[in-house]
This record gives structure tokens, sequence and C-alpha cells, in this order.
């Protein structure tokens, strides 16, 4: 029996770049897709070239899918904790033809490039845009989803 393909997600939110990329590294991640709409961060280690060069080091491809991001009014309703506003806000942005066509490359990214890994900030996936990439995800393709976390500082 072929083993189910994996989907993994992971949030660095209070986590050490380091301890992030352990855990990558330890689940056989072999490509990170970057959901964030803006890959700049507070937090050093992870704005996108700081980050695409850490995943390097480990053997770990690198992808940023933008338009899979959640919109401004999205980010600010999960900073005040409104998540079920972040999802319709979220769910509506999925309906555009950006964020379409990023599913689907997704969606073929997962099926070719081994155990693949989505990223964004929120340390907690049940009030992060990307546990509905891949829920949609886990429906389409029949993968299974597992959330990482690495190490809180």
């Amino acid at each position: 029996m072929a083993k189910a393909r994996k989907l993994f997600t992971i949030g660095y939110e209070q986590t050490p770049p380091k301890a992030v990329l352990d855990e990558l590294e330890q689940a056989g991640v072999k490509l990170v897709v970057d959901v964030r709409a803006v890959t700049s961060s507070r937090r050093p280690g992870f704005s996108k070239k700081q980050l695409a060069a850490g995943l390097d080091e480990r053997g770990i491809a690198y992808v940023h899918l933008a338009a899979l991001g959640t919109p401004k009014e999205g980010r600010l309703a999960a900073r005040s904790g409104q998540y079920d506003v972040l999802e319709k806000i979220f769910s509506k942005h999925l309906k555009t033809p950006e964020a379409k066509e990023q599913m689907d490359e997704l969606s073929a990214l997962v099926k070719k490039a081994g155990p693949v890994c989505l990223l964004c900030y929120e340390r907690d996936h049940t009030h992060c845009h990307r546990q509905m990439i891949a829920e949609i995800i886990e429906e389409r393709d029949g993968v299974a989803v597992k959330n990482l976390a690495g190490r809180q500082v």
C-alpha cells in the first residue's frame, strides 16, 4: 500500500529560527511554501532572504506564494483575535483568480516536491489562514496534514 503524502504546517511565532529549521529538518520537509502576504519580518531569520538561506543550508527548498497570504484586513482581524472575521475575509480571498491559481500551484508542488510545509507567523494553526489552505489541499489531494511546532522561546 502506498504511503499517504503529507502536508505539514508551521508557524514561527515565539520560536527561534534554529528551532523552526530543526523541526522542519526532523520532519523530513523538502520544500517550505511561505504563505505570508508580507515576507518581511521583525523577527531575525524570518524575512524572505534570511529564511530561504537558512532553509537552503539544511537542503530544504523555499517558494513564496504571495496570493495565498492573508489580505491586510484579515491580518488585522487575526491580531485582534477576531478569527471568525479572518476566516470570512480569507474565504472570500481564496475565490480570487490569483489565489485559485496559486492553490493549483500548491497542489502540484505537494504532489511532486516531496514533503511540503506551509509556513506563516501564527503559532496556533487553528488561528491561522494556513489551516484553511491545508484543509483544502487535504480534501482536494488526499494528503495527511500534520501541524509542527518548534521549541518556544
